[in-house]
């Protein structure tokens, strides 16, 4: 695993990005068992492919000079994560992010120290905002969102602009791609 490179992933997939540098903490937090390094290719499609397996990568450089562990999983699609609880108990920003293109399902939140930030999700299947706290920020606004949402508002979001949002605050983890690994991707159970 040494000379491992890096796997990007996001279509149909839901990550978290956790400000800081211990991966052994999100892996706490989330209440996952270690089941150690694995090369990142196996681990982020064991991630993809399975409900019970999340893969979380070493701290990565990221937006606003910050490093940013990523924890990755098919289980976040269909589990709804505290990322307020999550963040408390990290002390530190948390950001969950959601894209299925086949609904058209986009969803991104961010908590900061236990306090919710944002949260906006769409479904573009039905055209519904399911959720939206706080104001869209300047990323959110470049994909489209309006400053307010009202029953004039018209809202129509891609998983591109999940990705855009992601970028913006963290980690866009399609950029991933054939880069040199920083360090071992670990992967961790829910059993």
């Amino acid at each position: 695993m040494g000379n491992d490179v890096m796997v990007g992933f996001g279509g149909k997939q839901a990550w978290l990005a956790v400000a800081g540098d211990d991966a052994s903490a999100v892996l706490k937090a989330l209440g996952l068992r270690d089941l150690g390094p694995v090369p990142w290719r196996e681990g982020i499609d064991v991630a993809h492919l399975t409900d019970d397996r999340v893969a979380v990568t070493p701290p990565l450089p990221g937006a606003r000079d910050t490093r940013w562990t990523l924890a990755v999983g098919r289980r976040f699609i269909a589990e709804s994560i505290d990322v307020i609880a999550l963040s408390a108990e990290l002390h530190t920003e948390v950001q969950f992010f959601a894209t299925h293109r086949v609904t058209e399902l986009h969803r991104w939140q961010r908590a900061v120290d236990g306090e919710l930030i944002r949260s906006f999700g769409y479904v573009g299947q039905s055209g519904e905002v399911t959720s939206w706290f706080g104001e869209p920020g300047p990323a959110e606004r470049d994909a489209g969102l309006p400053a307010e949402l009202d029953e004039d508002a018209t809202v129509l979001i891609s998983e591109r602009d999940v990705f855009r949002v992601a970028d913006a605050w963290s980690i866009d983890p399609t950029t991933l791609t054939g880069r040199p690994a920083s360090g071992a991707l670990r992967l961790g159970a829910t059993d």
